[in-house]
Protein backbone atom coordinates (compact mmCIF):
# COMPACT_ATOMS: atom_id res chain seq x y z
CA UNK A 1 0.00 0.00 0.00
CA UNK A 2 1.05 3.74 0.15
CA UNK A 3 3.88 5.12 -2.20
CA UNK A 4 3.92 1.60 -4.11
CA UNK A 5 0.48 1.49 -5.09
CA UNK A 6 0.36 4.93 -5.91
CA UNK A 7 3.51 4.49 -8.09
CA UNK A 8 1.71 1.38 -9.81
CA UNK A 9 -1.32 3.32 -10.42
CA UNK A 10 0.27 6.37 -11.90
CA UNK A 11 2.37 4.13 -13.96
CA UNK A 12 -0.79 2.32 -15.05
CA UNK A 13 -2.57 5.54 -16.23
CA UNK A 14 0.52 6.61 -18.05
CA UNK A 15 0.96 3.83 -20.28
CA UNK A 16 -2.36 2.47 -20.73
CA UNK A 17 -3.54 5.91 -22.25
CA UNK A 18 -0.66 5.90 -24.40
CA UNK A 19 -0.16 2.32 -25.43
CA UNK A 20 0.28 0.81 -29.17
CA UNK A 21 -2.24 -1.11 -30.93
CA UNK A 22 -3.14 -4.69 -29.71
CA UNK A 23 -1.88 -7.17 -31.96
CA UNK A 24 -5.47 -8.80 -32.26
CA UNK A 25 -6.53 -12.02 -33.41
CA UNK A 26 -3.89 -12.93 -35.38
CA UNK A 27 -1.78 -13.20 -31.61
CA UNK A 28 -3.94 -16.49 -31.28
CA UNK A 29 -3.93 -17.67 -34.93
CA UNK A 30 -1.93 -20.99 -33.84
CA UNK A 31 -0.89 -19.50 -31.06
CA UNK A 32 -0.47 -17.63 -33.39
CA UNK A 33 1.13 -17.08 -36.15
CA UNK A 34 2.91 -14.30 -34.62
CA UNK A 35 3.81 -13.15 -31.38
CA UNK A 36 2.06 -14.96 -29.02
CA UNK A 37 4.29 -17.65 -28.38
CA UNK A 38 7.32 -16.07 -29.89
CA UNK A 39 7.17 -12.65 -30.20
CA UNK A 40 11.02 -12.45 -31.09
CA UNK A 41 10.10 -10.38 -34.13
CA UNK A 42 7.28 -11.90 -35.12
CA UNK A 43 9.11 -14.58 -36.47
CA UNK A 44 9.51 -18.35 -35.66
CA UNK A 45 13.50 -17.88 -36.78
CA UNK A 46 15.91 -19.15 -34.43
CA UNK A 47 13.86 -21.68 -32.92
CA UNK A 48 14.04 -25.58 -33.87
CA UNK A 49 12.10 -28.12 -32.90
CA UNK A 50 13.88 -29.26 -29.69
CA UNK A 51 14.90 -33.30 -29.95
CA UNK A 52 16.48 -33.09 -26.65
CA UNK A 53 14.60 -36.76 -24.78
CA UNK A 54 15.05 -35.39 -21.50
CA UNK A 55 11.73 -35.13 -19.34
CA UNK A 56 10.86 -31.73 -18.49
CA UNK A 57 7.71 -32.25 -15.69
CA UNK A 58 9.84 -34.08 -13.73
CA UNK A 59 10.60 -31.81 -10.53
CA UNK A 60 13.91 -31.82 -9.39
CA UNK A 61 15.86 -30.36 -5.83
CA UNK A 62 16.28 -26.93 -5.60
CA UNK A 63 20.17 -26.24 -7.17
CA UNK A 64 23.04 -25.63 -4.54
CA UNK A 65 23.16 -21.77 -5.69
CA UNK A 66 19.50 -20.97 -4.67
CA UNK A 67 18.86 -18.85 -1.46
CA UNK A 68 17.53 -20.40 1.28
CA UNK A 69 16.51 -17.74 2.98
CA UNK A 70 12.40 -16.60 3.96
CA UNK A 71 9.94 -14.09 3.43
CA UNK A 72 10.93 -12.69 6.90
CA UNK A 73 14.16 -11.44 5.25
CA UNK A 74 13.80 -8.78 3.27
CA UNK A 75 17.51 -7.68 3.03
CA UNK A 76 19.92 -7.47 0.74
CA UNK A 77 20.13 -11.38 -1.03
CA UNK A 78 21.27 -12.65 -4.14
CA UNK A 79 19.30 -15.28 -6.67
CA UNK A 80 20.73 -16.78 -9.59
CA UNK A 81 19.52 -17.72 -13.17
CA UNK A 82 20.73 -18.29 -16.41
CA UNK A 83 21.85 -16.78 -18.83
CA UNK A 84 22.28 -13.62 -16.26
CA UNK A 85 24.34 -15.37 -13.23
CA UNK A 86 24.12 -13.92 -10.19
CA UNK A 87 22.05 -10.97 -9.34
CA UNK A 88 21.83 -8.83 -6.43
CA UNK A 89 18.96 -7.34 -4.82
CA UNK A 90 18.60 -4.97 -2.25
CA UNK A 91 15.49 -5.83 -0.69
CA UNK A 92 12.26 -7.91 -2.35
CA UNK A 93 11.12 -6.63 -5.50
CA UNK A 94 8.15 -4.34 -5.05
CA UNK A 95 7.53 -3.60 -8.72
CA UNK A 96 7.79 -6.04 -11.18
CA UNK A 97 8.00 -6.28 -15.20
CA UNK A 98 6.58 -9.52 -16.62
CA UNK A 99 6.24 -10.33 -20.53
CA UNK A 100 4.96 -13.85 -19.99
CA UNK A 101 2.21 -15.24 -18.39
CA UNK A 102 4.18 -17.94 -16.89
CA UNK A 103 6.29 -15.04 -14.57
CA UNK A 104 3.10 -13.33 -13.63
CA UNK A 105 1.92 -16.85 -12.30
CA UNK A 106 4.67 -17.19 -10.36
CA UNK A 107 4.10 -14.39 -8.28
CA UNK A 108 1.06 -14.87 -7.71
CA UNK A 109 1.75 -18.59 -6.68
CA UNK A 110 4.67 -16.72 -3.92
CA UNK A 111 1.97 -14.07 -2.11
CA UNK A 112 3.64 -11.69 -4.33
CA UNK A 113 1.00 -10.83 -7.23
CA UNK A 114 0.34 -7.16 -6.69
CA UNK A 115 3.74 -6.63 -7.37
CA UNK A 116 3.04 -6.76 -11.35
CA UNK A 117 3.05 -4.21 -13.76
CA UNK A 118 2.96 -5.19 -16.98
CA UNK A 119 1.84 -8.19 -18.62
CA UNK A 120 1.62 -10.02 -22.32
CA UNK A 121 -2.12 -9.59 -23.59
CA UNK A 122 -3.32 -9.07 -20.34
CA UNK A 123 -7.01 -8.80 -21.51
CA UNK A 124 -6.69 -12.26 -22.93
CA UNK A 125 -4.21 -14.02 -19.92
CA UNK A 126 -5.86 -11.93 -16.60
CA UNK A 127 -8.82 -13.21 -17.22
CA UNK A 128 -8.12 -16.98 -18.27
CA UNK A 129 -5.46 -16.93 -15.28
CA UNK A 130 -8.40 -16.11 -12.84
CA UNK A 131 -10.71 -18.70 -14.10
CA UNK A 132 -8.43 -21.22 -12.46
CA UNK A 133 -7.41 -18.75 -8.95
CA UNK A 134 -11.62 -18.91 -8.94
CA UNK A 135 -11.01 -22.80 -7.24
CA UNK A 136 -8.68 -21.67 -4.72
CA UNK A 137 -10.23 -19.51 -1.91
CA UNK A 138 -9.03 -16.07 -1.62
CA UNK A 139 -6.38 -16.26 -3.96
CA UNK A 140 -7.29 -13.92 -7.17
CA UNK A 141 -5.43 -11.56 -10.02
CA UNK A 142 -5.58 -8.07 -10.16
CA UNK A 143 -5.10 -7.83 -14.17
CA UNK A 144 -7.04 -4.47 -15.17
CA UNK A 145 -4.84 -1.69 -15.75
CA UNK A 146 -1.52 -3.85 -16.61
CA UNK A 147 0.03 -2.47 -19.83
CA UNK A 148 1.07 -4.80 -22.38
CA UNK A 149 5.33 -4.65 -23.34
CA UNK A 150 4.73 -6.00 -26.61
CA UNK A 151 2.99 -2.69 -27.49
CA UNK A 152 5.47 -0.92 -27.00
CA UNK A 153 9.38 -2.40 -26.54
CA UNK A 154 11.16 0.61 -26.38
CA UNK A 155 13.90 1.48 -23.28
CA UNK A 156 11.63 4.44 -23.01
CA UNK A 157 9.18 2.39 -22.06
CA UNK A 158 10.99 0.30 -19.38
CA UNK A 159 12.21 3.77 -18.32
CA UNK A 160 8.81 4.67 -17.63
CA UNK A 161 7.67 1.78 -15.69
CA UNK A 162 10.90 2.12 -12.81
CA UNK A 163 10.54 -1.40 -12.34
CA UNK A 164 12.86 -3.46 -9.71
CA UNK A 165 13.06 -6.42 -11.51
CA UNK A 166 12.51 -7.40 -15.32
CA UNK A 167 11.36 -11.11 -15.55
CA UNK A 168 12.25 -11.12 -19.43
CA UNK A 169 15.83 -13.38 -20.67
CA UNK A 170 18.13 -11.10 -22.25
CA UNK A 171 18.92 -13.56 -24.88
CA UNK A 172 15.57 -12.83 -26.34
CA UNK A 173 15.77 -9.06 -26.04
CA UNK A 174 18.47 -8.66 -27.83
CA UNK A 175 16.58 -10.12 -30.65
CA UNK A 176 13.98 -7.33 -30.85
CA UNK A 177 14.28 -4.44 -33.39
CA UNK A 178 16.27 -1.87 -32.19
CA UNK A 179 17.71 -4.19 -29.14
CA UNK A 180 21.43 -4.88 -28.83
CA UNK A 181 23.46 -6.09 -25.30
CA UNK A 182 24.40 -2.26 -24.45
CA UNK A 183 20.89 -1.73 -24.09
CA UNK A 184 20.42 -4.56 -22.16
CA UNK A 185 23.01 -3.18 -19.90
CA UNK A 186 21.90 -0.13 -20.09
CA UNK A 187 18.40 -0.69 -18.53
CA UNK A 188 19.78 -2.67 -16.03
CA UNK A 189 22.64 -0.20 -14.91
CA UNK A 190 19.74 2.98 -14.88
CA UNK A 191 16.48 0.52 -13.49
CA UNK A 192 16.57 -2.58 -12.91
CA UNK A 193 17.96 -6.37 -13.63
CA UNK A 194 16.80 -8.66 -15.88
CA UNK A 195 15.97 -12.18 -14.44
CA UNK A 196 14.07 -14.54 -17.00
CA UNK A 197 14.67 -17.63 -19.33
CA UNK A 198 12.65 -17.84 -22.36
CA UNK A 199 14.77 -20.58 -24.37
CA UNK A 200 13.34 -23.47 -21.81
CA UNK A 201 10.19 -22.99 -23.21
CA UNK A 202 11.37 -25.11 -26.54
CA UNK A 203 14.61 -26.05 -25.59
CA UNK A 204 15.52 -23.80 -29.43
CA UNK A 205 19.11 -22.67 -29.36
CA UNK A 206 19.56 -18.87 -28.05
CA UNK A 207 21.42 -16.34 -30.07
CA UNK A 208 24.76 -17.43 -30.95
CA UNK A 209 25.98 -14.57 -28.35
CA UNK A 210 24.19 -16.45 -25.53
CA UNK A 211 24.68 -20.06 -26.41
CA UNK A 212 27.72 -21.28 -25.09
CA UNK A 213 26.65 -21.31 -21.37
CA UNK A 214 23.05 -21.35 -21.47
CA UNK A 215 21.04 -23.72 -19.26
CA UNK A 216 18.03 -25.45 -19.55
CA UNK A 217 15.59 -25.27 -16.89
CA UNK A 218 12.08 -27.26 -16.15
CA UNK A 219 8.44 -24.85 -15.19
CA UNK A 220 9.32 -25.72 -11.62
CA UNK A 221 13.08 -25.61 -11.64
CA UNK A 222 12.54 -21.75 -13.36
CA UNK A 223 9.68 -21.40 -10.56
CA UNK A 224 12.52 -22.00 -7.72
CA UNK A 225 15.13 -19.61 -9.38
CA UNK A 226 12.12 -16.83 -8.95
CA UNK A 227 11.24 -17.60 -5.60
CA UNK A 228 14.49 -16.93 -4.63
CA UNK A 229 14.01 -13.35 -5.86
CA UNK A 230 11.47 -12.97 -3.51
CA UNK A 231 12.94 -14.59 -0.69
CA UNK A 232 10.08 -17.53 -0.83
CA UNK A 233 12.00 -20.31 -0.47
CA UNK A 234 9.26 -22.24 1.72
CA UNK A 235 6.51 -21.55 -0.30
CA UNK A 236 8.20 -22.81 -3.53
CA UNK A 237 8.59 -26.05 -1.72
CA UNK A 238 4.86 -26.84 0.06
CA UNK A 239 3.75 -25.93 -3.87
CA UNK A 240 6.45 -28.31 -5.69
CA UNK A 241 5.33 -30.95 -3.14
CA UNK A 242 1.84 -30.57 -4.55
CA UNK A 243 3.33 -30.63 -7.92
CA UNK A 244 5.53 -33.85 -7.62
CA UNK A 245 2.43 -35.26 -5.62
CA UNK A 246 0.28 -34.93 -8.73
CA UNK A 247 2.73 -36.37 -11.29
CA UNK A 248 2.92 -39.08 -9.09
CA UNK A 249 -0.66 -39.83 -9.36
CA UNK A 250 -0.74 -39.48 -13.30
CA UNK A 251 2.52 -41.70 -13.30
CA UNK A 252 0.86 -44.60 -11.28
CA UNK A 253 -2.26 -45.05 -12.95
CA UNK A 254 -1.27 -43.86 -17.25
CA UNK A 255 -2.24 -46.95 -18.83
CA UNK A 256 0.19 -48.67 -21.15
CA UNK A 257 1.17 -47.07 -24.13
CA UNK A 258 -0.52 -49.73 -26.62
CA UNK A 259 -4.03 -48.48 -24.68
CA UNK A 260 -3.27 -44.63 -24.76
CA UNK A 261 -5.39 -42.27 -27.24
CA UNK A 262 -4.01 -40.42 -30.64
CA UNK A 263 -4.25 -36.88 -29.79
CA UNK A 264 -3.16 -33.29 -31.49
CA UNK A 265 -2.97 -30.13 -30.05
CA UNK A 266 -4.16 -27.43 -32.34
CA UNK A 267 -5.63 -23.63 -32.84
CA UNK A 268 -8.31 -24.31 -35.65
CA UNK A 269 -8.37 -20.87 -37.73
CA UNK A 270 -8.87 -19.82 -41.44
CA UNK A 271 -9.48 -23.27 -42.63
CA UNK A 272 -6.54 -24.61 -41.24
CA UNK A 273 -4.75 -26.22 -38.13
CA UNK A 274 -1.89 -24.98 -36.30
CA UNK A 275 -0.60 -27.83 -34.97
CA UNK A 276 1.99 -28.54 -32.12
CA UNK A 277 3.63 -31.19 -30.25
CA UNK A 278 2.51 -32.95 -27.18
CA UNK A 279 5.67 -34.57 -25.61
CA UNK A 280 9.01 -32.56 -26.78
CA UNK A 281 11.20 -31.17 -24.10
CA UNK A 282 10.36 -27.50 -23.33
CA UNK A 283 8.08 -26.00 -20.81
CA UNK A 284 5.38 -25.07 -22.77
CA UNK A 285 4.68 -28.21 -22.78
CA UNK A 286 4.59 -28.98 -19.08
CA UNK A 287 1.18 -30.18 -19.20
CA UNK A 288 0.56 -31.85 -21.94
CA UNK A 289 3.72 -34.37 -21.55
CA UNK A 290 2.92 -36.10 -18.26
CA UNK A 291 0.14 -37.74 -20.00
CA UNK A 292 2.06 -39.09 -22.57
CA UNK A 293 -0.78 -39.16 -25.31
CA UNK A 294 0.21 -40.86 -28.59
CA UNK A 295 1.11 -37.40 -30.76
CA UNK A 296 -0.45 -37.89 -34.10
CA UNK A 297 2.32 -35.55 -35.62
CA UNK A 298 4.50 -36.84 -33.57
CA UNK A 299 6.84 -37.95 -36.29
CA UNK A 300 6.51 -34.50 -38.20
CA UNK A 301 9.38 -31.95 -37.88
CA UNK A 302 8.29 -28.37 -38.57
CA UNK A 303 10.29 -25.50 -39.54
CA UNK A 304 9.85 -23.35 -36.04
CA UNK A 305 7.84 -24.00 -32.75
CA UNK A 306 4.40 -25.05 -34.98
CA UNK A 307 3.18 -26.16 -38.36
CA UNK A 308 0.08 -25.58 -40.08
CA UNK A 309 -2.21 -28.49 -42.07
CA UNK A 310 -5.29 -28.53 -43.56
CA UNK A 311 -8.10 -30.58 -43.09
CA UNK A 312 -7.43 -33.58 -45.00
CA UNK A 313 -4.01 -33.75 -43.48
CA UNK A 314 -6.27 -33.95 -40.25
CA UNK A 315 -8.55 -36.75 -41.63
CA UNK A 316 -5.51 -38.82 -42.22
CA UNK A 317 -3.95 -38.30 -39.21
CA UNK A 318 -7.69 -38.49 -37.59
CA UNK A 319 -6.85 -38.42 -34.10
CA UNK A 320 -8.90 -39.40 -30.88
CA UNK A 321 -8.67 -36.44 -29.23
CA UNK A 322 -8.80 -32.56 -30.01
CA UNK A 323 -7.32 -30.22 -27.80
CA UNK A 324 -7.75 -26.74 -28.86
CA UNK A 325 -5.41 -24.30 -27.59
CA UNK A 326 -6.15 -21.06 -26.08
CA UNK A 327 -9.91 -22.47 -25.91
CA UNK A 328 -10.59 -21.10 -22.27
CA UNK A 329 -8.97 -17.97 -23.04
CA UNK A 330 -11.16 -15.24 -24.17
CA UNK A 331 -10.11 -15.07 -27.35
CA UNK A 332 -11.83 -18.20 -28.58
CA UNK A 333 -15.73 -19.26 -28.76
CA UNK A 334 -15.50 -23.30 -28.56
CA UNK A 335 -19.01 -23.28 -29.47
CA UNK A 336 -18.10 -21.93 -32.71
CA UNK A 337 -14.68 -24.14 -32.91
CA UNK A 338 -17.17 -27.31 -32.75
CA UNK A 339 -19.76 -25.94 -34.96
CA UNK A 340 -16.82 -25.10 -37.58
CA UNK A 341 -15.12 -28.59 -37.52
CA UNK A 342 -18.96 -30.10 -37.54
CA UNK A 343 -19.95 -28.08 -40.90
CA UNK A 344 -16.90 -28.82 -42.85
CA UNK A 345 -17.47 -31.85 -44.66
CA UNK A 346 -14.18 -33.30 -43.71
CA UNK A 347 -14.26 -32.44 -40.55
CA UNK A 348 -17.46 -33.57 -39.89
CA UNK A 349 -16.17 -37.57 -40.00
CA UNK A 350 -13.38 -36.91 -37.99
CA UNK A 351 -13.38 -39.20 -34.80
CA UNK A 352 -12.19 -36.62 -32.40
CA UNK A 353 -16.13 -34.70 -33.65
CA UNK A 354 -18.00 -37.44 -33.79
CA UNK A 355 -17.49 -38.87 -30.71
CA UNK A 356 -17.65 -35.70 -29.04
CA UNK A 357 -13.72 -35.14 -27.64
CA UNK A 358 -12.82 -31.92 -29.02
CA UNK A 359 -11.87 -30.05 -25.83
CA UNK A 360 -11.02 -26.76 -24.30
CA UNK A 361 -7.17 -26.24 -23.20
CA UNK A 362 -5.53 -23.32 -21.28
CA UNK A 363 -2.58 -21.69 -22.24
CA UNK A 364 0.90 -22.59 -23.18
CA UNK A 365 2.56 -19.31 -21.10
CA UNK A 366 1.57 -21.34 -18.12
CA UNK A 367 3.51 -20.56 -14.49
CA UNK A 368 2.51 -22.79 -11.84
CA UNK A 369 -0.76 -22.72 -10.51
CA UNK A 370 -1.90 -22.77 -14.26
CA UNK A 371 0.11 -25.98 -15.01
CA UNK A 372 -1.58 -27.95 -11.72
CA UNK A 373 -4.60 -27.58 -13.00
CA UNK A 374 -4.05 -27.60 -16.63
CA UNK A 375 -2.07 -31.15 -15.79
CA UNK A 376 -5.59 -32.30 -14.53
CA UNK A 377 -7.82 -30.78 -17.13
CA UNK A 378 -5.41 -32.75 -19.81
CA UNK A 379 -5.72 -35.97 -17.58
CA UNK A 380 -9.93 -35.76 -17.61
CA UNK A 381 -9.72 -35.34 -21.35
CA UNK A 382 -7.09 -38.03 -22.45
CA UNK A 383 -8.30 -40.81 -19.71
CA UNK A 384 -11.88 -40.24 -18.61
CA UNK A 385 -12.01 -43.83 -17.03
CA UNK A 386 -8.81 -43.45 -15.23
CA UNK A 387 -9.34 -39.66 -13.86
CA UNK A 388 -12.62 -39.20 -14.45
CA UNK A 389 -14.42 -36.97 -16.67
CA UNK A 390 -13.69 -33.78 -17.71
CA UNK A 391 -17.12 -32.06 -16.59
CA UNK A 392 -16.54 -29.56 -20.06
CA UNK A 393 -15.84 -25.98 -20.14
CA UNK A 394 -18.58 -23.06 -21.42
CA UNK A 395 -17.66 -20.14 -22.69
CA UNK A 396 -16.17 -17.52 -20.41
CA UNK A 397 -16.85 -19.92 -17.42
CA UNK A 398 -14.71 -20.32 -14.42
CA UNK A 399 -12.81 -23.62 -14.36
CA UNK A 400 -15.69 -26.32 -14.04
CA UNK A 401 -16.25 -27.52 -10.01
CA UNK A 402 -14.98 -31.10 -9.75
CA UNK A 403 -16.00 -33.15 -7.22
CA UNK A 404 -13.81 -33.45 -4.15
CA UNK A 405 -13.22 -37.28 -4.43
CA UNK A 406 -12.41 -37.03 -8.45
CA UNK A 407 -9.82 -34.03 -8.13
CA UNK A 408 -6.30 -34.84 -8.57
CA UNK A 409 -4.30 -32.34 -6.52
CA UNK A 410 -6.01 -30.48 -3.22
CA UNK A 411 -7.58 -26.99 -3.55
CA UNK A 412 -7.42 -26.57 -0.47
CA UNK A 413 -3.81 -27.26 -0.14
CA UNK A 414 -2.63 -24.98 -2.98
CA UNK A 415 -4.96 -22.21 -1.49
CA UNK A 416 -3.21 -22.05 1.80
CA UNK A 417 0.36 -22.04 0.94
CA UNK A 418 -0.72 -19.23 -1.84
CA UNK A 419 -2.28 -17.25 0.82
CA UNK A 420 0.40 -17.88 3.28
CA UNK A 421 -2.46 -19.40 6.11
Amino acid sequence: MGDRDDRRRSTRRQYIAGGGALLGSVLLAGCANSGDETPDGATTDGEPTATDPAADETPTPAATDQSTATATDSGPHTATLSPVGEVAFDSVPENVFTMYNQYADMLVALGHGDAVNSMFVPDMAGPTMNHYYERLDGVSFDWEGLVNPYDDFSKEFFYGLESDVHFLDPAWAVTQQNWSRSDVEEITENVGPFFGNFYSGTRADPPEAYAGDYQYYTLWELFGHVADVFRERERYERLNAVHSDLLSTIETDLPPEDERPTAVRVTLGDGQFWTYHLNRPGFWLADTRPLAAVDAFGSEQWDGLWGSVGYETMAEADPDVILHLWGMTPRYDMASVREQLRSHSVGQSLSAVENDRVYAQGMRYQGPIMNLFQIEMTAKQLYPDVFGEWPGYENGDHYPEIPAEEQLFDRDRVADIVTGN
